[in-house]
């Protein structure tokens, strides 16, 4: 009796055993988020938060791929696996060259079969940072340049491309919208760091699978997966996270919670963060000071002496995000995931507008944002067979509301003007993965998205309370895409992949234009149009040391409806209008790419690229009814138009190293180069306004058993004021003067130092001082300066 009860307890516990453990072979931490993938039998799953993964779907695999970002790749059957009761060490390494990546195709890949770059940034690398926005975790790869207008901002500027030109996914839903303006952006930091598990930078085209926008790149987040229980009891996960940050008085709170079962799970995620207004440094140019700012005393605007002219005010805001997510797998073939988002930040002023001034006098009393709202419901769809159609499957049906606002009254005027804009979007994306003949996989899928924009203008006496309708910011209007894209991979040998995709896309859009207030010509702008762009690349690996990518591409853009059809002031004395002759801009793009591994111990990675943007989409003079000017809040403005008036040439490169050291040591460093120019009217060449000057970022780290240690420096160049672009030169508000007393913008450099240590197995602090030398710099393009010395403290509990 005793003997068959032991025989069935052993059973019993042999059938939840096919749970692996996967720890750091160092610190015997389990490890977060490593993949684990199968080919024969097709199987694939990541590790949750306690290094646990179910694998009963990998019985009878001979290779089975572990992988995870810092970690040497290591390949189990499953019979070695099951011989190890389950339980696997990672070796620590920063010199890899086969991470797993999602971007390109919307389906797993090692990087090393991609012909195009793609860089990760873990979670791991998030929490030991402390990025307070999602602008500021990008910046963490290294390569990718962040402009800030104001301390509410952040737009990515990506091989001489940004805003509008670039495309953002979340949990694989496209994020741009029909108002994504050519000017800098800030829908970036809707997403909250804290809910991101993986962020993914896709450089260059990505137009096959991504269509319009993705000319310069595609950045990538996807936020914390719901986990299941792999052993028969529920799962239950999560972390607390409280923050504190001198330079803006920055006090976070965040929390969220996954509860698994076998089949069903949930994760719910909330943060709430409050920024004060942004000391700067106190190391660099006096022009960057702001020694006033106006308040209104007795109905009256005053410019009140600011008591300390190193903090920039009005520059504070905040911002709540959630997140709730529920999952359902049925079997190994289908997984049910239903997503809601939910971002908002308070009001907060537009910090370089607050910097401009008129006869002199500050040109506003008030310019803010108003609060950004937005808002997601994303269901996707999985699925797994071995029909004739597809060995994989996915099915995204997503719903989106953006919400901004402008807020601005000009110096001692009682006449407020706010401009809201709403947009509504619906997007479908159907995507399959099917494989044949063992060396042959073919990508492909259809997707339709819709944006319907309200655009609503008030103008308010707020001396009396009187409001009345005012002038729209854009048309209402509606703009559509529908798309169907094939691509395919061949292996050749183990040496050669090659990769190749055509995507056709039709675009439409029609908008109303309201002549109440602006005597346009015209009262509707219509188009349907299509575009035919595709990309063809290859790896080729020698041996196992080396990686060379090559890569061929075109892509498009599509007028949206800020391009055709908004009206606003782009500077002082000129005011931009709507145009309704726009066409879709293309792109040609070609990159190459080469690494090498030195003794597993140092990674040496190049990247060169040049981008032909023809047909560009640009301001230009413009005349409206046969004017060349028209009466723009209170001022004589001259009428501009974007049009299709330019051709630009965006060349660069980008290097890194990364070196495995002795003792827990390990160093690394990113450079990049970027030059672009586009034609002026007269023919003339200008640089591309969207080119920052040469950057970089370098990393000294330490690892132990419980403490992680880093020193890094920032850097990047100067750009004198002759390689200014010349819609630039004449913001003197933002920039320094040089010895002429041109604009121009300085070189600048930080030394930063992080730390974090594990206090147990539950709870862990760490801490950082940016900028330890108290730099004062303004990043090229930015509004805001950037912030000076920097202490940061961060508690952080799991279970």
């Amino acid at each position: 009796m005793i003997f068959f009860l032991g025989l069935f307890f052993g059973l019993y516990h042999m059938a939840f055993s096919q749970t692996v453990t996967i720890r750091d072979q160092e610190t015997g931490e389990p490890l977060e988020q490593v993949t684990l993938t199968s080919n024969d039998p097709e199987a694939f799953t990541t590790t949750n938060n306690k290094g646990q993964a179910g694998i009963s779907a990998f019985k009878g695999a001979e290779i089975i791929e572990i992988r995870t970002l810092g970690h040497q790749t290591a390949y189990k059957s499953y019979r070695e696996l099951e011989s190890a009761s389950f339980e696997l060490m990672l070796k620590p390494s920063v010199v890899n060259m086969d991470a797993l990546v999602v971007s390109a195709m919307r389906w797993n890949q090692v990087s090393s079969d991609v012909p195009s770059r793609i860089t990760a940034i873990s979670a791991r690398q998030v929490a030991m940072q402390n990025p307070q926005t999602a602008a500021d975790l990008l910046s963490l790869s290294g390569q990718v340049f962040i402009q800030k207008s104001q301390q509410g901002g952040g737009s990515p500027m990506i091989r001489g491309f940004a805003t509008n030109r670039l495309l953002y996914t979340v949990d694989g839903v496209r994020m741009n919208t029909a108002i994504f303006r050519g000017g800098n952006i800030q829908n970036v930091i809707s997403l909250d760091p804290f809910s991101i598990e993986r962020t993914e930078v896709f450089f260059g085209p990505g137009q096959v699978i991504y269509g319009s926008d993705a000319i310069g790149g595609v950045m990538c987040f996807q936020t914390l997966t719901p986990g299941l229980s792999t052993s028969g009891k529920p799962l239950i996960t999560g972390k607390a996270v409280v923050r504190y940050a001198s330079a803006n008085q920055e006090k976070t709170g965040h929390f969220d919670v996954n509860v698994g079962w076998e089949k069903w799970a949930l994760v719910t995620s909330i943060t709430s963060s409050d920024y004060g207004d942004l000391r700067m440094g106190s190391h660099g140019p006096d022009e960057y000071l702001k020694p006033y700012h106006v308040r209104r005393i007795d109905s009256t605007d005053k410019v009140v002496a600011n008591e300390d002219p190193e903090v920039q005010k009005p520059s504070g805001f905040s911002q709540v995000n959630m997140m709730q997510k529920i999952r359902f797998k049925p079997n190994t073939q289908w997984d049910f995931q239903y997503g809601f988002h939910y971002s908002e930040t308070s009001e907060y002023g537009r910090y370089d507008r607050h910097l401009r001034m008129r006869d002199s006098h500050p040109r506003y009393g008030e310019w803010n944002y108003g609060p950004q709202k937005w808002m997601m419901n994303n269901l996707q769809i999985s699925g797994k067979g071995t029909n004739v159609l597809y060995n994989r499957v996915s099915i995204r049906l997503a719903q989106q509301y953006f919400e901004e606002s402008r807020i601005s009254r000009n110096f001692n005027s009682p006449d407020r003007e706010t401009r809201l804009e709403k947009v509504d979007a619906w997007s479908a994306n159907i995507d399959f993965k099917k494989s044949t003949g063992g060396r042959n996989t073919f990508f492909y899928g259809f997707e339709f998205v819709l944006n319907d924009v309200t655009s609503k203008g008030t103008d308010e006496n707020i001396e009396t309370g009187k409001k009345v309708p005012g002038p729209a910011r854009y048309p209402q209007a509606t703009w559509a895409s529908y798309a169907v894209y094939l691509s395919g991979q061949h292996v050749f040998s183990d040496a050669i992949v090659l990769q190749a995709g055509l995507r056709y896309n039709q675009y439409m859009l029609d908008a109303e234009f309201d002549t109440t207030f602006y005597p346009f010509p015209f009262t509707r702008a219509n188009w349907n149009n299509g575009a035919v762009t595709g990309n063809v690349g290859f790896t080729y690996r020698p041996d196992d040391d080396w990686v060379i990518k090559a890569n061929a591409s075109t892509a498009f853009r599509s007028p949206n409806v800020d391009d055709a059809g908004k009206v606003f002031d782009s500077e002082p004395g000129s005011v931009v209008v709507p145009n309704p002759d726009l066409k879709a801009e293309y792109a040609c793009s070609m990159d190459l790419g080469i690494a090498r591994i030195f003794g597993e111990v140092m990674k040496i990675d190049l990247s060169a690229y040049y981008t032909l943007l023809d047909n560009a989409m640009v301001r230009r003079d413009y005349t409206m009814d046969g004017r060349d000017s028209i009466f723009y809040d209170g001022v004589m403005s001259r009428v501009q138009a974007v049009q299709n008036a330019a051709v630009a040439n965006i060349y660069g490169m980008w290097a890194g190293i990364e070196v495995q050291l002795p003792a827990g040591f390990e160093c690394s460093s990113d450079v990049n180069f970027q030059k672009g120019t586009e034609t002026l009217d007269d023919g003339m060449e200008s640089p591309s306004r969207h080119a920052p000057p040469w950057f970089g970022v370098s990393r000294l780290n330490y690892s132990a058993s419980k403490l992680s240690m880093q020193v890094y420096a920032k850097y990047s160049g100067e750009r004198a004021h002759e390689d200014m672009p010349e819609e630039e030169k004449g913001k003197t508000e933002i920039y320094a003067h040089d010895a002429n007393g041109n604009t121009y913008s300085p070189r600048w450099y930080t030394l930063n130092f992080k730390a974090s240590y594990q206090v147990s197995e539950q709870f862990s602090v760490s801490a950082g001082l940016e900028n330890l030398t108290d730099q004062r710099y303004r990043p090229y393009g930015s509004g805001i300066v950037a912030p000076g010395r920097n202490f940061i403290l961060a508690l952080r509990a799991r279970f």
